[in-house]
């Protein structure tokens, strides 16, 4: 799913993508300037090597999934620590966020249920 970031309105606009086993839905809306609110939810399970044994696992996924999206290089004038992804095309393919969170989740480190 291909966004047009500057077409993004003060109306939400609402998106679901499912990957494997996990569900993302949420909207992407206006805020200010250049940037978009990016309101999201993550759930389901993701297959993970655990940190420990380094067996495979599902590990669940419960996540709430907010940041702003900039369309073009973001300038922080007023000095405000916002997390921001920068779109230097004007587009943003959520299912390329979506793939970023999971890789994100997996980056940190998970145990088992036998080695906890």
């Amino acid at each position: 799913m291909n966004v047009t970031l500057r077409k993004i309105t003060k109306i939400p606009l609402d998106f679901k993508l499912k990957f494997d086993e996990i569900n993302f839905k949420g909207f992407l809306e206006y805020h200010s300037g250049k940037l978009i609110l990016l309101n999201a939810y993550m759930s389901g399970f993701i297959e993970k090597q655990c940190d420990v044994c380094a067996e495979e696992f599902k590990l669940p996924v419960d996540e709430e999934i907010k940041f702003f999206l900039s369309d073009g290089i973001y300038e922080d004038a007023d000095n405000l620590e916002l997390e921001v992804v920068e779109s230097l095309d004007g587009n943003v393919d959520m299912e390329e966020v979506l793939a970023s969170e999971i890789e994100l989740i997996k980056c940190d480190y998970h145990s088992c249920e036998n080695c906890k």
